[in-house]
């Protein structure tokens, strides 16, 4: 089975096309506008929608938060813009060294076949590193550390795959794709 993936990052496809078992991984480069909201679930949908609208065949779209206990678990479906304007040395000055460095990563799976729209969900605890650790290439992996590790996504390397959120909620959609629905 061939799936397409809306993205432009290329560090998700990579992760995407090895964590993804039950179909071939064919990627559709589109930039999709995201509304601006802190629900993760929604954000997907509406990114599902607006990529099936431009492609008109079964399609997925993922999107990663993450959820900062100080913060009241903002920004969640904000992350990307949140981190931008940061950087990893702001981000981890500001939320690595406070009383409470709790956060949850959480990734969503949107799957569109042209009929209905599924979400697959994953998440991971853990906490934000006093620095920025290991490679910065891929957004906050280099801030964030997995409960039970003490090294930040970024420095664990391929063992990420193993424990993440991506990891989480796909499994849930091979499941899913190996069933047939």
């Amino acid at each position: 089975m061939k799936i397409r993936f809306v993205t432009n990052n290329e560090h998700k496809l990579k992760e995407v096309q090895s964590l993804l078992t039950h179909a071939e991984v064919i990627v559709a480069k589109l930039k999709i506008e995201e509304i601006q909201t802190t629900n993760i679930e929604k954000l997907v949908e509406d990114k599902l929608l607006k990529a099936f609208k431009k492609v008109g065949k079964p399609l997925f779209v993922e999107h990663t938060g993450l959820y900062i206990a100080s913060l009241n678990d903002f920004p969640g479906g904000l992350t990307q813009i949140f981190w931008d304007k940061l950087q990893a040395d702001k981000f981890s000055e500001l939320l690595g060294t406070c009383k409470d460095t709790k956060a949850i990563a959480k990734t969503t799976i949107g799957y569109c076949d042209g009929k209905k729209m599924f979400l697959f969900n994953g998440e991971v605890s853990g906490k934000i590193a006093s620095e920025p650790r290991g490679n910065r290439d891929f957004q906050w992996d280099c801030v964030f550390i997995p409960n039970g590790e003490k090294k930040t996504f970024s420095e664990l390397g391929d063992k990420k795959n193993d424990i993440s959120m991506r990891k989480i909620a796909f499994d849930a959609f091979n499941k899913f794709l190996k069933e047939g629905n």
